[in-house]
């Protein structure tokens, strides 16, 4: 019994070691853990799938494709030269000249008679008055074109102005088709419708409305001093710059009235305007003996 005791004791005492169970978790976990180790998992899967999936490696590839800022700096500049200038410098230089070729006359050329006394603009040399005198109720007209020089004084009469100087007159008759006295001498005719001129004095237009244009052949002379009645209504009084220019500046305003205030057709009225012209150039000129 003694020896048989001692035995199981010694047998328990070599078996514990041999099953002790804190061997085997060590020796298991360890082993489970460094194979299949989650940590060793997450670094090699994990970085792979971000780097290649990785949103900001996307935007820049999309951003430098269809970068906003680069569209708005390709279109705006090409839109906003391309509409400005081919607007603003194309009409403004087309309207200027169109504005200019519709006056037939350069008003710097010639002035109102009393609006140039009263400015002291009135050229004492020599220079051109045309003044009118309209008959308020039909086109019966008379023109009168006096042209001077060396104008000692001008002065205001209340009635009108006085050069002290001499002066020739040439006289221009517009006799409209409905005028009932036809048969008269013009220098016979009433008040306000006579020049001192006969029918055979007188070069004779008939327009194509029937209207009369009678431009004396020759001008009158006066000594001493001449006056311009201030214009009353529609009548006025200008008067002419000696220029190079001055006879086509003289057509241009006879045409321009006669077609414009005395409804003469303007082919015709450019006849008379030659006419008239062409006599002032013959002996009311300043380029020989006044």
């Amino acid at each position: 019994m003694a020896t048989t005791k001692k035995t199981t004791t010694v047998k328990k005492t070599a078996a514990k070691p041999a099953a002790k169970k804190p061997v085997a978790k060590l020796a298991a976990k360890p082993a489970a853990k460094s194979t299949v180790k989650k940590p060793a998992a997450k670094p090699v899967a994990k970085p792979a799938a971000k780097l290649a999936a990785k949103k900001p490696a996307a935007k820049p590839a999309a951003k430098t494709t269809v970068k906003k800022p680069a569209a708005k700096l390709a279109a705006k500049p090409a839109a906003k030269p391309a509409a400005k200038p081919a607007a603003k410098p194309a009409a403004k230089p087309a309207a200027k000249p169109a504005a200019k070729k519709a006056s037939t006359v350069d008003s710097a050329k010639f002035r109102n008679l009393f609006d140039a006394y009263t400015q002291n603009k009135l050229p004492f040399a020599h220079g051109y008055i045309i003044s009118s005198f309209f008959d308020e109720k039909s086109a019966y007209s008379i023109y009168e074109i006096v042209s001077y020089a060396g104008v000692k004084e001008i002065y205001f009469t209340g009635s009108g102005l006085t050069f002290v100087t001499g002066g020739k007159k040439l006289y221009v008759l517009i006799e409209p088709d409905t005028y009932n006295k036809k048969f008269i001498e013009p220098v016979s005719r009433a008040e306000g419708e006579r020049i001192p001129k006969r029918m055979n004095e007188l070069e004779i237009f008939i327009s194509r409305n029937q209207s009369k244009i009678m431009i004396a052949k020759l001008p009158d002379e006066s000594y001493g001093s001449f006056t311009i009645l201030r214009p009353m209504g529609q009548n006025f009084s200008v008067v002419f710059y000696e220029a190079p220019d001055v006879f086509k500046t003289i057509s241009d305003f006879f045409i321009n009235s006669l077609n414009r205030q005395r409804k003469i057709p303007e082919s015709d009225a450019k006849k008379a305007a030659v006419q008239i012209v062409k006599t002032l150039e013959k002996y009311m000129g300043f380029k020989g003996e006044f």
